[in-house]
């Protein structure tokens, strides 16, 4: 029996321990630095993920047959790199190849030099220089960080006001430390992500899913990590999807090898399906949050097979996934994603009848409390993606601490036809 190593400790971390133990090869599963909720399913060790030198020593003292990165960051300071280097294997690209996700800018020149479809853009340095070109385009301005910010370094300002803001916040200081800034042509239709493991050349598409980024009911709100997400997708087509994965995700696969840059693991495309076709709005090099949370329950194919698979730079071959669909509604902490408190209690987990995914949850004595922003996941079964949400809504609402909040409009808008208008 095969001995794994889940690094990370958010929901698609859990939700990647809970497809393992699916697994009929996988014995046991350590997780790093995993959760309240993951603890029920592996054992979690206390290593940050960014940690390489004690993960590394963790896998081989521990004569770990796999390593699974969860987290961006763990990727981008080169863990997979280091693994291999030590004999090691492991799920995730290699730093040049995770560039895709950490430099929007080297992703921009990649699709621009490879005819992938996405909005124009250009690049900037300097504050001025970004102020003066955002005054001459018309708005809504799409101002993107270029590197990594937990999914929060991007405005669509609305006015000059919020994009000098965004500007002087991402240019002068150094919110999201020293960086350039991104500046695209506005784009509109609905957003759905299509993740695919990835081996090379070899790309296997994944069941498409839908996130909701902003805080608030009816899309208002700062950007999340994500507030939810489903599937499949009604609005979607089959030409939609072949399109995805022939035009742009197994372009994109080719185009990283062709630059030496050989990807291995999870490719993640933020798409949009616009008037003039689906475009890539950003990619990101690991599974997507809470996204995997919806998707990882209908794969019906051994995710440890596949794993090894792309680990070894074979073919992942085919998969199989189930017909139902699926509804994530997370619960967050109030005040998120700005400040808020932790500590709360939770009570009611035993009465709800779904799936927990836990996103930011610990042990207090025997008490489950809040201990991050995104707290947790109900995701919901049912045979059309409307019987799947409503089961959530219900499910949700058994869950009590006197200090969280959820969207409950989850998928509502692409169930009810709008996102094809």
């Amino acid at each position: 029996m095969k001995k794994v190593l889940v690094v990370g400790g958010g929901g698609r971390e859990h939700a990647i321990v809970d497809a393992l133990s699916r697994s009929p090869q996988v014995g046991k599963i350590y997780c790093a630095p995993g959760n309240a909720g993951i603890a029920a399913q592996a054992e979690c060790v206390p290593i940050k993920d960014t940690d390489i030198d004690a993960l590394l020593r963790f896998a081989q003292e521990n004569a770990v047959d796999l390593t699974v990165v969860g987290p961006e960051a763990a990727l981008v300071v080169g863990i997979v790199d280091r693994f291999r280097e030590a004999g090691l294997r492991i799920f995730g690209p290699t730093q040049r190849a995770a560039r895709i996700e950490s430099s929007k800018e080297f992703a921009k020149n990649l699709m621009q030099q490879y005819g992938i479809p996405t909005a124009g853009y250009k690049t900037f340095e300097r504050y001025e220089e970004a102020r003066d070109y955002v005054h001459t385009r018309p708005l809504p301005a799409v101002l993107k960080y270029d590197g990594l910010a937990a999914g929060k370094g991007v405005v669509i300002a609305q006015s000059m006001e919020e994009a000098d803001t965004a500007l002087r916040e991402m240019l002068l200081d150094d919110k999201f430390g020293k960086g350039r800034v991104v500046i695209e042509d506005y784009l509109t239709g609905p957003e759905f992500s299509f993740m695919c493991f990835v081996s090379g050349h070899k790309v296997l598409p994944m069941v498409l899913a839908q996130d909701h980024k902003r805080a608030f009911e009816g899309d208002k709100g700062p950007n999340t990590g994500g507030m939810g997400a489903y599937s499949p997708l009604p609005f979607i087509t089959a030409e939609d999807e072949q399109f995805a994965l022939h035009r742009i995700m197994q372009r994109t696969a080719d185009a990283l090898c062709q630059e030496g840059a050989l990807f291995t693991g999870v490719l993640y495309g933020g798409l949009m399906k616009t008037p003039q076709g689906v475009q890539v709005i950003e990619f990101n090099a690991r599974f997507g949050d809470p996204e995997t949370e919806v998707v990882l329950p209908r794969l019906k194919s051994d995710i440890y097979e596949i794993f090894s698979a792309v680990a070894e730079e074979r073919d992942p071959g085919r998969a199989e996934w189930a017909d139902f669909a699926t509804l994530g509604i997370v619960l967050a902490s109030k005040g998120y994603p700005g400040s808020y408190e932790k500590g709360f209690e939770i009570k009611g987990l035993d009465q709800v009848d779904g799936t927990v995914y836990h996103m930011g949850t610990a042990r207090k004595e025997d008490r489950l409390v809040t201990s991050g922003g995104r707290v947790m996941i109900v995701v919901c079964r049912g045979e059309t993606p409307a019987e799947a949400r409503e089961k959530a809504l219900q499910q949700v609402g058994r869950i009590e601490c006197d200090n969280l909040f959820f969207r409950r409009d989850i998928g509502a808008k692409g169930l009810s036809g709008i996102e094809e208008k």
